[in-house]
């Protein structure tokens, strides 16, 4: 009986964090989120590169791109390059495949944990591109 209890308040914890996993229809749970102003989603989507930014060098390094989804909507993804390796060959116009954080922005949102934890306390996330999985 105690092990059921224990499991019922994991569950409505997880539950009530809004921690959300998508492994299809990424596009609906983004567009969900976007609207309900919702973070610490775990998604899994792809969609177009339509803008390269310059890599933020603050703190851990992540290298930035802006994807636009099948729906339209636009992310940044902010891929971690001290703990993933870079995406060298990424150029506009290019398909990628994510799975990561969705935290929401007035933008569209961002996509980040696209990379393992090493200390294994969050979900482990990617990036793949041309057939290359970069964790």
């Amino acid at each position: 009986m105690k092990k059921l209890i224990l499991l019922a308040v994991v569950m409505f914890a997880w539950y009530g964090s809004g921690a959300v996993t998508s492994a299809g229809g990424g596009d609906q749970v983004l567009a969900s989120a976007f609207v309900d102003h919702r973070s610490s989603i775990q998604v899994q989507d792809g969609g177009y590169v339509t803008r390269i930014l310059a890599d933020d060098n603050i703190g851990s390094r992540h290298q930035r791109f802006i994807v636009r989804l099948t729906s339209g909507q636009t992310l940044l993804v902010a891929h971690n390059i001290d703990l993933a390796g870079r995406i060298a060959s990424l150029t506009v116009g290019d398909y990628v495949e994510f799975s990561g954080e969705y935290k929401w922005d007035p933008q569209g949102g961002v996509i980040h944990w696209t990379h393992g934890d090493p200390q294994g306390r969050h979900v482990s996330g990617w990036v793949m591109h041309n057939g290359h999985t970069y964790q």
